[in-house]
């Protein structure tokens, strides 16, 4: 029975998403909002934007629902629906920032990188004051260190600050960021769910059935674009699941094609974009000489292997998943 109820929590925030997004991209069009889609031949500007707040209200109805279940079903009182609503702060705090961002956006250039990771340090707060996770890490060659005071005032908000613009660095192709969502947050949730936090696995859960939901209409050719709305409400979610279910060892593995991206962003300013240069058959080619991005690298890769030396938006999104799929089993053989 209880397992029941669960999972209508998971129907409801799919539902939500799958049947509110059409009525969304319509009003998204009627007002403007709208995005060109970069890696189209003659980038056309059609596509509805900031789809990712939908995807955020639908998984926070779900989990308030799992929550009125814990509290009034289960008669659950031990402390876990603070961590839930800490979690859900974080989250919702990130998303309306990234709504601001996505709003001047459209008018202008958005937010400013410092003000960005300002703003995401001020959003862990809610981590921090709860004192969430555990202090105790396990580090290479050192073993077990306590971290005491620095855990909740260092690494709470470095991790919150990194997962969610990183999170946003691999991105501007149809599929990619909500594919990589669902990679993550499913992986993450089996972890949790395996090692003692179902709760966690649960709220994980809520947010992969949203974006299975986003997913049918930012498919290529994309109706939707995520927007930063969404894309730092799952950074948001990842890092909290992370700290919260002392997950970070896992979580930074999986997190490597992140890692590189930013990497490779560096390399070129912060100032590079990820989009491809498309033909007009739909093909995309290298957008610069070098590599500064794992989207650019999975060109290179593509255009050196494939036979038909003709790479598509679909070919590099499933190329990244794929080294994505790859790192999880490894993460799971490794540290499981």
């Amino acid at each position: 029975m209880v397992e029941v109820l669960i999972l209508i929590a998971l129907v409801i925030s799919f539902l939500l998403t799958f049947f509110t997004m059409p009525f969304w991209i319509k009003k998204m069009k009627r007002v403007g909002l709208v995005w060109e889609d970069m890696n189209k031949p003659n980038k056309p500007k059609n596509v509805g934007g900031s789809g990712g707040i939908v995807v955020v209200i639908a998984f926070v109805v779900g989990v308030l629902y799992y929550i009125a279940i814990r509290t009034f079903l289960l008669k659950n009182q031990n402390g876990v629906s603070l961590e839930i609503f800490a979690l859900l702060s974080v989250v919702l705090i990130l998303c309306i920032v990234g709504i601001i961002d996505d709003l001047l956006g459209w008018r202008n250039k958005g937010l400013s990188k410092r003000t960005r990771i300002i703003l995401a340090f001020i959003a862990s707060v809610p981590l921090v004051v709860i004192n969430a996770g555990s202090s105790t890490m396990n580090f290479p060659f050192l073993g077990q260190i306590d971290l005491g005071i620095f855990y909740p005032l260092l690494v709470i908000p470095i991790g919150i600050v990194g997962a969610t613009t990183t999170y946003n660095f691999l991105a501007g192709y149809n599929g990619l960021e909500a594919g990589q969502g669902i990679l993550i947050l499913s992986f993450l949730s089996f972890v949790a769910y395996i090692t003692g936090s179902s709760w966690l696995a649960v709220v994980g859960l809520i947010m992969v059935s949203a974006l299975i939901g986003f997913w049918f209409y930012n498919k290529n050719p994309a109706k939707v674009f995520p927007g930063d709305s969404l894309t730092w409400a799952i950074g948001a979610l990842i890092a909290g699941m992370a700290i919260l279910g002392n997950l970070e060892k896992i979580a930074m593995f999986i997190f490597i094609p992140y890692v590189l991206e930013t990497v490779l962003k560096l390399r070129g300013g912060l100032e590079k974009q990820s989009f491809a240069k498309p033909n007009k058959d739909g093909s995309l080619e290298m957008p610069y000489k070098k590599i500064y991005g794992l989207e650019h690298l999975a060109i290179y890769l593509l255009k050196k292997f494939k036979p038909s030396k003709k790479v598509y938006e679909n070919d590099v999104v499933y190329l990244i998943h794929c080294f994505q799929i790859l790192l999880i089993i490894i993460a799971f053989f490794v540290f499981l």
